[in-house]
């Protein structure tokens, strides 16, 4: 369904990958007047990466709105924002080349983006993920795309879907307020640690010290709940998703 509408309007959109690659989703939603989610579509992927389900969102939210429509688009990835906004006129002069002279990664998405961006006006936002207290429109699009890439399919206020709940395995934000303060540290931590099962095991999740980003290219919070996996430190689920 097209979105015709003439008047600015503020927008979200986010991907997920469960693994990394691993089942994935995509999701949109555009506010309303008060900016809160008004209209929302999101969809499986089946198995993809993190990029590619975070380029499939903007490409789905730039296709569902009238091009007449001024966008403000806030994304929580900076390598999908970075992609249309920095370094696609390279790659376009290059020949779809990056600087290494390798052919560009997700270069269809990459081709459909700039397509779909002529004679747009699109101002994009950066909004961190996973903050508590955050944006709401871009917490909104990260449920949607997390519960498509867990259920795989699709959902949206054109199919009668409600709100999207949050993802199974993600942190309930009310347990992320609770434990906000105080507590030790412990190396690469700002307060003690708590147990959580993880694929059947007891996996040791602690309170991040300093913000980071996880080994599925998305970043965490200072305060937020992580994991140790096998590169370092990240989300517990996707510690979990590594592990299945």
């Amino acid at each position: 369904m097209i979105v015709r509408m003439r008047e600015r309007v503020v927008a979200a959109c986010d991907g997920a990958s469960k693994g990394n690659p691993g089942p994935a989703g995509w999701a949109w939603v555009i506010s309303d007047a008060s900016e809160a989610p008004a209209r929302w579509a999101a969809g499986p992927l089946g198995r993809a990466t993190n990029n590619v389900a975070e380029l499939t969102a903007l490409e789905r939210l730039l296709a569902a709105v009238d091009a007449d429509v001024p966008l403000e688009i806030r994304m929580d990835s900076q390598y999908a924002m970075k992609a249309v906004t920095t370094w696609l006129p390279g790659w376009k002069r290059n020949g779809w080349k990056n600087a290494a002279g390798k052919p560009v990664a997700n270069q269809d998405l990459v081709v459909r983006i700039d397509e779909l961006l002529r004679g747009r006006t699109v101002e994009f936002r950066y909004v961190p993920a996973h903050q508590v207290d955050g944006d709401k429109l871009n917490d909104f699009a990260d449920r949607a795309a997390s519960q498509a890439a867990i259920v795989q399919e699709p959902a949206g206020s054109a199919l009668g879907s409600s709100e999207p709940p949050p993802a199974p395995d993600a942190p309930a934000k009310s347990a992320v307020r609770r434990k906000a303060g105080g507590g030790t540290g412990g190396a690469g931590s700002g307060g003690g640690a708590s147990p959580r099962r993880a694929g059947g095991s007891s996996a040791r999740t602690i309170k991040a010290k300093f913000p980071g980003r996880c080994m599925c290219g998305r970043p965490y919070a200072q305060g937020e709940p992580i994991a140790k996996n096998d590169q370092g430190w990240g989300h517990p689920e996707c510690r979990t998703a590594a592990a299945g």
